[in-house]
């Protein structure tokens, strides 16, 4: 069995991830990071993967916790999660094709 600092540090960047394909599923954030390109606007993709990212993050720390404690680190995730996608969309939108290579 995996240590549960491993499982959570994996649910950490699961839900960091999962924030950012969010993200990118919106129009005025996908043409940030495109600035020029025409590819293809992924919407429900984007969607799916991160809905479905924050779902397998919240189960990643269910496993790792007994669940008192893994709803609140869950939350504290999501917490401080969105926050960091929301400054690297403010401040470096560009980084976030590091999660849509397609966008490159």
């Amino acid at each position: 069995m995996l240590d549960s600092w491993i499982l959570l540090t994996l649910a950490a960047v699961i839900c960091l991830a999962s924030f950012a394909w969010l993200a990118l599923a919106m129009e005025p954030h996908w043409k940030k990071v495109q600035a020029g390109s025409n590819s293809a606007h992924p919407v429900k993709v984007l969607r799916v993967i991160g809905w479905g990212g924050l779902l397998m993050s919240a189960v990643i720390c269910f496993v790792a916790d007994r669940p008192s404690m893994a709803a609140l680190v869950w939350i504290m995730l999501l917490a401080a999660c969105a926050p960091s996608i929301a400054m690297l969309l403010a401040w470096r939108p560009r980084l976030l094709k590091l999660f849509w290579p397609g966008v490159i």
